[in-house]
């Protein structure tokens, strides 16, 4: 059966001499794999369309075992995520972390709506590590994580001051700090953070720009959660971490979508 998909490249990989395995995020069937014949070939009609980031329309064709991809037209090529090394570095997370927590063939509109918003807002260059953060929180619950960020997860208190625990993975209010003593204390900007990470799409909010302390702090939180409650590590984390640690990592980057306190 020929299907005709609006997907994204979340990666590819060689199979012989000439063709490519395409593993694609698409938004009617979710995530699915395919074989293009030839793609690896510089004049191929599917060399252009199998790059990785790239947002377009596929004709797969689907019988038994893997599909195959007959044709595609290009939606977004996504230039600026594969020339800018740091914007390639967050992309390639974001598709690590989307092809890991998502199931093969089950319909993930939500999810696809999330990359493509992530991806279209890296490339139109806004701060690919906040867009990140978006990402990472946001599919928490696709990890099987539902974060309590509405009230007390002990008390169900809403008022207050807040730490996050991750023994209880959400907030504690400053009645029921006794109960992790290893809880991280929040500013109420930070409450703001993680509430608008979690719960706001990328592309409903304004503008945002987030300190580099900030970052580190909302990264740690949400890594941290993945680590011990999914046991989830990514190849791609590395690179992130060695970018980190280079001088020029930091440099004034144009905003995010949203709107902070902690902006600069």
């Amino acid at each position: 059966m020929l299907n005709k998909w609006e997907g994204i490249v979340l990666r590819t990989g060689p199979y012989g001499e000439t063709n490519k395995v395409v593993t694609l995020l698409t938004r009617e069937a979710g995530k699915v794999t395919a074989m293009a014949r030839g793609a690896k070939k510089p004049a191929s009609r599917l060399a252009a369309v199998t790059q990785p980031f790239t947002h377009g329309i596929f004709m797969i064709y689907r019988g038994r075992g893997m599909g195959t991809l007959q044709s595609g037209d290009t939606l977004n090529q996504m230039r600026h995520l594969h020339q800018d090394i740091t914007a390639t570095a967050y992309a390639s997370y974001i598709a690590e972390l989307m092809d890991r927590l998502i199931e093969d063939n089950q319909p993930s509109p939500a999810q696809f709506e999330l990359l493509r918003q992530a991806f279209h807002a890296i490339d139109e260059e806004y701060d690919p590590e906040a867009i990140t953060l978006f990402v990472e929180w946001k599919m928490l619950p696709v990890a099987g994580i539902h974060p309590v960020l509405h009230q007390c997860a002990s008390c169900g208190a809403t008022e207050g001051e807040f730490a996050f625990s991750f023994q209880e993975v959400g907030f504690l209010c400053h009645r029921c700090f006794h109960v992790d003593p290893y809880l991280i204390r929040l500013s109420p900007s930070h409450l703001r953070l993680i509430r608008t990470f979690y719960t706001v799409p990328i592309e409903q909010v304004g503008k945002l720009t987030l300190k580099p302390a900030t970052k580190k702090f909302m990264r740690k939180i949400v890594r941290t959660i993945y680590d011990e409650q999914v046991g989830l590590r990514l190849k791609s984390a590395s690179f992130l971490d060695q970018l980190e640690r280079m001088p020029s990592f930091g440099r004034e980057e144009r905003p995010a979508e949203a709107d902070s306190d902690d902006s600069e």
